[in-house]
């Protein structure tokens, strides 16, 4: 049986967590690998309309295992807050497990998290202050505290008083702030762990199981491929893997196991913060854009930056992926536009570029090239086959489908499930 990555082709917000929404209804086990609660999946759907940080898009379906991997750094406080959120809407959590080896996001990562972005000055990098950096930090550190740990409350005590050692140094000798308290954190967090204990699990063997009885697997990404630490526009990227890599040594799983890897792709393309993005459009059409698609962050509601579909960085994300095929969300915003346009290339120093250059400096003065589709000026929301969509709206996907050197699988044309082409079948 299948088991399939979902991953962001972009700079996050691509529309995965409607995907994965509509893919878990022929799933078993929908698994989350990395992130923190700075992602953030809108789902709306018959149960009502989420923003999920954490539990994976797959909650919504009883039957389905939901799952947060080792590769997911964890707010409690987020955590137990979306449990209450989707209890108050008769959504159950009797299927969401934790792995053990997930990591915590502690109180002081949050605070170090906010007072390191302060001190950038112009040059902060337009982090969540969730927490997230410093905790990624501890972990490859060897500082952190993970959530099988909370069920230790012996060790759990040494290691905080250990660690909390440190962070107070800094804290206090750095940032002039008040140091942080062992004995309340410590309260705290065994409340937590009292809370979280039902949810924890060795859930990479959960996932070896399911695959024993051949049940079908979906592997949820967070943020999106130039979000990526290693392949992402460093340094405005997130702290951790977003790629295909990342989906296997987020939860434990061989990459033998994946049958296929579908890339997530708006219509056009946003980013949140900062960092060099070439096709922008600081004018009035990428006002129009934003306003039309509501494009605000799910988890800062800070208003998203616009811009044409960008090829050139497509390419790049379906090779570094190995992407079997695409997701393209969002192509109904498009129906405004009297023409749209497609950057399939960059100019720099008199040279034509065909992959993003690594340096942010060298994409920051990249002049995209375009070549210019017309639009199609008509409602495509109710449409459900490819080939009854206007025949310019089938040719900027089939162009789309040339430039970045893979196939369409699934076409979204609205925000609710049942607004969706299914070109072909994932699961």
């Amino acid at each position: 049986m299948p088991v399939i990555a979902v991953i962001g082709a972009q700079w996050g917000d691509e529309g995965k967590g409607k995907i994965v929404d509509l893919l878990a209804e022929k799933a078993h086990m929908v698994v989350r690998f990395s992130g923190g609660s700075n992602a953030g999946h809108t789902v709306v759907n018959p149960c009502g309309e989420f923003k999920m940080h954490l539990i994976p898009a797959g909650i919504f379906h009883r039957e389905v295992t939901c799952i947060i991997g080792n590769g997911v750094v964890i707010d409690p406080a987020v955590f137990l807050e979306e449990i209450e959120a989707l209890k108050s809407q008769d959504v159950s959590v009797d299927r969401l497990f934790v792995s053990d080896r997930a990591h915590l996001i502690m109180p002081y990562h949050l605070q170090l998290d906010a007072l390191e972005e302060e001190s950038r000055g112009s040059g902060a990098i337009g982090t969540t202050k969730r927490g997230i950096g410093p905790a990624y930090m501890d972990k490859v550190g060897r500082l952190g505290i993970r959530t099988g740990d909370l069920l230790e409350r012996d060790a759990f005590l040494e290691r905080l008083r250990l660690v909390l050692e440190q962070k107070n140094r800094i804290l206090t000798r750095v940032y002039q702030a008040q140091p942080l308290v062992l004995e309340e954190i410590y309260e705290k967090y065994c409340h937590y762990g009292e809370l979280l204990a039902p949810f924890i699990r060795e859930t990479d063997l959960m996932v070896e199981e399911a695959l024993e009885r051949k049940q079908k697997v979906l592997l949820e990404g967070a943020q999106g491929t130039l979000l990526d630490v290693d392949f992402g526009t460093y340094p405005y990227v997130t702290s951790t893997t977003t790629m295909t890599g990342g989906a296997c040594s987020g939860l434990g799983l061989s990459p033998l196991k994946l049958d296929g890897i579908a890339g997530v792709f708006k219509a056009y393309i946003t980013r949140v913060g900062g960092g060099p993005m070439p096709t922008e459009l600081l004018d009035e059409t990428g006002e129009l854009i934003r306003e039309h698609a509501h494009e605000r962050g799910a988890t800062t509601g800070r208003p998203r930056r616009c811009g044409w579909f960008d090829a050139v960085v497509g390419r790049f994300s379906a090779r570094v992926n190995g992407f079997s095929s695409f997701i393209l969300t969002r192509l109904d915003i498009l129906s405004i536009l009297p023409s749209i346009k497609i950057c399939t290339a960059y100019r720099h120093d008199g040279k034509t570029l065909t992959s993003p250059p690594s340096s942010v400096a060298m994409l920051a003065r990249c002049e995209p090239l375009y070549e210019e589709l017309p639009g199609w000026q008509t409602d495509i929301s109710d449409i459900r086959r490819f080939e009854d969509l206007p025949g310019e709206a089938r040719t900027y996907v089939e162009r789309l489908e040339e430039l970045l050197n893979c196939p369409v699988s699934i076409i979204s044309v609205g925000e609710r499930r049942e607004q969706t082409i299914m070109v072909k079948e994932l699961l």
